[in-house]
């Protein structure tokens, strides 16, 4: 039995008898739905998955909104916020809080209270962790304050050391994902907000000194935020956050993007919490299978946008997962449908 079996055909034909418990248990454990909500502030959302070789588990580092503090005015809930962790040791099919990224940074950088957004962690080849952050400096009720992409480095994946501020397309940008170019060196993809939010790049031959490059070809003029990039079925694949649904583009040499008709988790699901359309995406490439996480805001109707009575059922947010499915090199993933997660570590992922 191939292991590309449909996930929402396993159940039935287990029961039928025509596959056998094995084959079932290879393609994974049913992931639980939703797959996550934070216990101390019921906000997480943009997340991002890593193999922690420390711990051999499963991390998720995520943005924290403050869903459910009372008494903050304006946008103050989506400040002030740390990077939560989740672990996994079951192949992403449950997690568990694990506290928070211990983070550094200058005071210019993050004030008294920083904010810390939309995580990026990639682990060099030397074994260095680098996280790529969005941090705003301080707690602010609207979105009119400076905004800047950091680099922090780290051992373990709980520390993180401030290594430099990046300069790039303005002084307002956010929601980094950086991706090794195969002929050598480092790419950034981000939200430059002051271009009516449009998908920037940048290059790097160390993760270290980056040039801005302007604009992502085919992507660049379509505004949307949370651009996620990663080399599966033989392209590279791009899913940005539209607010509507996911945009998705294809390349095959990381700079020229073809945008796909129609977006991803537009429609509603029926699941818990997933009612909504999803956003801000993160995917984990695990052998031949391609698994996609989300956040949603489960009690804004029908949407992720903002709704004219913020309370902390619109605000809470929970985190998804979908397996992804190729098909004509068109991405798709059925949210209603069981989803069967193993994620394998990476040495044993190939």
């Amino acid at each position: 039995m191939k292991r590309f079996l449909s996930r929402s055909l396993l159940p039935l034909l287990l029961l039928a008898g025509a596959i056998p418990v094995d084959a079932v248990e290879h393609a994974g454990t049913i992931a639980a739905k939703p797959l996550f909500r934070d216990p101390v502030y019921d906000g997480a959302a943009d997340p991002v998955v890593v193999w922690n070789p420390q711990k051999k588990c499963w991390w998720m580092f995520y943005t924290n909104r403050r869903a459910n503090v009372a008494g903050l005015s304006g946008v103050a809930w989506v400040h002030g916020t740390p990077i939560g962790i989740a672990e996994s040791a079951d192949g992403g099919a449950t997690w568990t809080a694990a506290g928070t990224a211990e983070i550094t940074l200058p005071a210019e950088l993050g004030g008294a209270t920083p904010t810390c957004w939309a995580p990026d962690v990639r682990t060099s080849p030397d074994g260095v962790h680098h996280m790529f952050l969005t941090t705003v400096p301080g707690i602010f009720e609207d979105w009119q304050h400076p905004r800047t992409i950091v680099h922090l480095t780290s051992t373990d994946l709980r520390k993180w050391n401030f290594a430099a501020a990046l300069t790039l397309g303005s002084d307002r940008v956010i929601d980094a994902c950086v991706c090794a170019v195969p002929a050598g060196g480092w790419r950034m993809w981000y939200n430059n907000e002051r271009d009516h939010k449009s998908i920037y790049y940048a290059d790097s031959p160390d993760l270290k000194t980056w040039t801005d490059q302007g604009k992502a070809d085919g992507v660049g003029d379509r505004p949307g935020e949370g651009p996620f990039v990663f080399q599966w079925k033989g392209h590279s694949w791009m899913l940005v956050d539209l607010w509507k649904g996911l945009g998705v583009y294809r390349s095959d040499d990381l700079l020229h993007w073809t945008a796909q008709l129609g977006d991803l988790l537009g429609t509603p699901g029926t699941g818990p919490d997933d009612k909504v359309n999803g956003g801000h995406p993160g995917v984990v490439v695990s052998g031949d299978r391609a698994y996609l996480f989300y956040f949603t805001h489960p009690g804004r109707s029908g949407t992720i946008s903002p709704q004219d009575k913020d309370t902390t059922e619109l605000r809470r947010s929970s985190i998804q997962v979908v397996e992804l499915t190729e098909k004509d090199g068109i991405l798709s993933g059925d949210r209603d449908a069981p989803t069967y997660i193993n994620l394998l570590p990476p040495s044993s992922a190939q």
